[in-house]
């Protein structure tokens, strides 16, 4: 009997085994997860505002290599036409030195050839003349 009594005696008194302390702890635990909800979410914000911020400046640093890469692509196209432009303006007064020369050359060529034919033809005629050409290796 004395068992029961001591068992059941605080269920008799209304004790349910929640108390004010209880209650109270509760209540804190309560605020303290709110705040720890609230600072997360000031977190979670805080994060996202950074990450915009590091996305502009990626953002940013893209568009300076895009920039920089077309300025080189131009310096690189402007380089290399003028080096064309250059050569081919170097180039041309030989060009045109060169066809001189070949309209000189041949006109000299057929003066040449015409010069052979008198020397032979004088040379059947002349023995003397003959003889001198044979000697000089002329012809």
């Amino acid at each position: 009997m004395l068992l029961c009594f001591f068992i059941l005696t605080p269920v008799l008194r209304g004790e349910t085994g929640f108390t004010q302390q209880d209650r109270d702890t509760l209540i804190e635990l309560k605020t303290t997860v709110r705040e720890m909800d609230k600072r997360m979410s000031d977190l979670r914000e805080d994060m996202n505002k950074r990450f915009e911020q590091l996305d502009k400046r990626f953002e940013q640093m893209m568009n300076f290599v895009w920039i920089l890469a077309a300025l080189f692509g131009g310096m690189l196209a402007v380089t290399i036409s003028f080096a064309l432009w250059d050569r081919r303006t170097m180039i041309r007064p030989f060009e045109t030195k060169v066809a001189g020369l070949d309209v000189r050359i041949s006109k000299t060529e057929e003066k040449y050839g015409n010069l052979i034919e008198v020397i032979k033809e004088y040379a059947a005629r002349d023995k003397k003349f003959a003889a001198a050409v044979e000697r000089f290796n002329i012809l």
